[in-house]
């Protein structure tokens, strides 16, 4: 057990590559993209922002990928007070073809077309969803502290067939703003649901927000720090096969700080977060 420990101690620390940031504008499509400073073959993720949010609120998650050996490129659209779910999904498909379609960075950069995943935060983990349910070159999806969509990311979730990494807090319930538990009961093919201890939906993000001088919607660095490692190890294994992250990826490997939940079991068999726990997650969605 000690060498997947101290990876995963590893992974929730910025990795051995430098990291080179482009702007997806120049290919038409507004957002920015985070890369290796070189590599061919490499794996892609498309990521999407949260609802009033925007890719600034994740730089330091997407240089944390990009510094593991992952392109990873987030579209800065449909950030506003009524924003479209499928039109991010659409978007996340622009990018991934953007990153497969052209050499990056100075020109010694590429991305594999058969490792690719998308991955997203509350809205953004629903359109991720969404996305991956239109391609069929999808390898992994990944959401993190995922919110309700329309369409409905559930639907979308139970025809998919690739392997799944769910995020959620410590309350055990759904929400109208989470709908972890029952994403990951939705999901057709393998599916981990993994909660984070002490954490919130809005810990995740980076950066000043409303409300954050209350003590409301304020970055939490041990949600961001144990979120990184759990996708960063996800999306190693599924995209590249390095057995190495394989127990880590999967639900009996242990990454401090969080535990693996069967979404499957009776609410009443789940392990039981502290009162004060699920208070502060709630407190958190939004």
């Amino acid at each position: 057990m000690a060498k997947p420990k101290k990876l995963a101690s590893a992974l929730s620390k910025r990795g051995p590559h430098k990291v080179l940031r482009g702007d997806l504008a120049l290919a038409g499509q507004p957002g920015v993209v985070y890369t290796p400073a070189e590599g061919y073959g490499l794996p892609g993720v498309a990521f999407a922002h949260g609802w009033m949010l925007r890719p600034s609120h994740y730089t330091d998650t997407l240089k944390h990928l990009a510094s593991w050996g992952i392109v990873v490129a987030a579209p800065d659209t449909e950030h506003g007070l009524v924003p479209s779910h499928r039109g991010l999904a659409t978007d996340l498909g622009t990018v991934l073809d953007i990153m497969t379609g052209v050499r990056l960075g100075p020109g010694n950069i590429s991305v594999h077309p058969d490792k690719l995943a998308t991955a997203g935060h509350a809205m953004g983990a629903g359109t991720a969803v969404l996305a991956a349910s239109r391609r069929s070159d999808i390898k992994a999806v990944a959401a993190l502290f995922p919110a309700p969509t329309a369409p409905s990311s559930e639907d979308a979730a139970a025809g998919l067939s690739v392997p799944g990494l769910v995020v959620g807090d410590n309350s055990n319930a759904d929400s109208l703003t989470d709908n972890s538990l029952a994403l990951a009961q939705a999901w057709h093919g393998p599916s981990i649901l993994r909660r984070v201890d002490g954490s919130t939906a809005d810990g995740f993000v980076e950066g000043r927000r409303i409300l954050g001088a209350l003590g409301i919607n304020k970055p939490d660095r041990k949600t961001q720090q144990r979120t990184r490692a759990v996708l960063t190890a996800f999306l190693l294994f599924h995209l590249t096969g390095d057995s190495d992250y394989e127990e880590l990826a999967g639900s009996t490997g242990e990454i401090d700080g969080t535990r693996a939940v069967d979404p499957h079991a009776p609410l009443d068999a789940q392990p039981k977060p502290k009162a004060s726990a699920s208070i502060k997650a709630l407190l958190g969605r939004g």
